[in-house]
């Protein structure tokens, strides 16, 4: 299967679609201000961004999702 192949088969754009709405919604939370529900999305759609980049091996999405965890979960737990 090839990249192309990968990217555009139906179950990961639906993973895709998915992670984009949460993390959509981990937006409007965050401009609402509701804390903590915002940063649980963010943890939600970094999960499911984090599985796309696996399922489409592609580790660069894959590296900075991990980072964005990392960092979010480094100021969840010192607020």
């Amino acid at each position: 299967m090839t990249i192309t192949d990968a990217r555009n088969s139906a179950p990961v754009d639906v993973v895709k679609w998915i992670a984009t709405v949460v993390q959509l919604v981990g937006y409007g939370l965050t401009g609402l201000g509701l804390t903590p529900w915002n940063i649980w999305a963010f943890f939600v759609g970094i999960a499911l961004w984090f599985a796309v980049g696996a399922m489409w091996k592609d580790k660069a999405i894959m590296v900075v999702h991990v980072g964005a965890f990392v960092s979010l979960m480094i100021g969840y737990l010192n607020a």
